[in-house]
């Protein structure tokens, strides 16, 4: 897997992962100004590209997944409730998506947005046991989403309390976590610099994962930083891809 802090954003991340020996790959969360990587790496790795995944309609910066997409003649992915104006492969909570000897089970996550996805992979060349959770914009090392970006943000963050306590949280503790983010991001309060922990650090140094729902509601919504800049401009560019 390559991990891939935006030039133009340090604080964002997108992925790369697959199955080298099948000549297989997944592209997470493509920035549009990052194409260009993305198919020299997937040369230089010798494979293909074959799914191109956006783990929900993003408002902190321009996608480059339905460009990527056509250039390589992968599918294209978002989540099944995700309102765009073009079609696109839609996901489903539970789907399973197989690169090779890699397994990527999606998990809809949602509460930073109604659409968010996380993606839960296994490397079955290692073993049957999932390996790594792409958290995205759900979960953060330290932190978690902000659910304001499309109003409703009390319901918002209930939602995403449930979906970290009931999907995430119940992960076995090994598992890693590899956000879509890091300190610096205007898509969570107080992210970590480091960008990579797993579901049982978090359960225990995370501070804002021992609080109740309400106590959670409540400072979620008292810390939440300026929205990105842009914000509408960019939803409404991603939306019509």
């Amino acid at each position: 897997m390559l991990q891939r802090e935006i030039p133009s954003d340090p604080s964002s991340i997108s992925y790369l992962l697959g199955c080298a020996s099948q000549g297989k790959a997944i592209a997470v969360d493509v920035h549009l100004d990052d194409i260009e990587w993305y198919i020299a790496q997937a040369k230089e790795k010798e494979v293909n590209i074959h799914y191109v995944i956006d783990t929900h309609v993003h408002a902190d910066h321009y996608s480059g997944g339905k460009a990527l997409a056509a250039l390589t003649g992968a599918q294209y992915m978002l989540h099944e409730s995700s309102e765009t104006h073009f079609e696109f492969v839609a996901l489903a909570d539970q789907q399973i998506i197989k690169a090779g000897n890699v397994e990527v089970k999606v998990l809809h996550t949602p509460g930073h947005t109604l659409d968010s996805i996380c993606l839960l992979v296994t490397d079955r060349s290692r073993g049957p046991h999932p390996w790594f959770l792409l958290s995205q914009h759900t979960l953060f090392v330290g932190s978690v989403g902000r659910p304001d970006l499309r109003g409703q943000e009390l319901a918002m963050a209930g939602r995403l309390y449930d979906t970290i306590h009931d999907k995430l949280l119940t992960l076995d503790s090994h598992i890693e976590i590899h956000p879509g983010a890091k300190a610096g991001s205007a898509c969570g309060a107080g992210i970590s610099a480091k960008p990579v922990s797993t579901i049982g650090y978090e359960k225990l140094n995370n501070p804002i994962l021992s609080l109740s729902k309400a106590d959670f509601i409540t400072e979620v919504i008292a810390t939440l930083p300026p929205h990105p800049e842009d914000m509408t401009k960019i939803v409404e560019a991603n939306m019509v891809g």
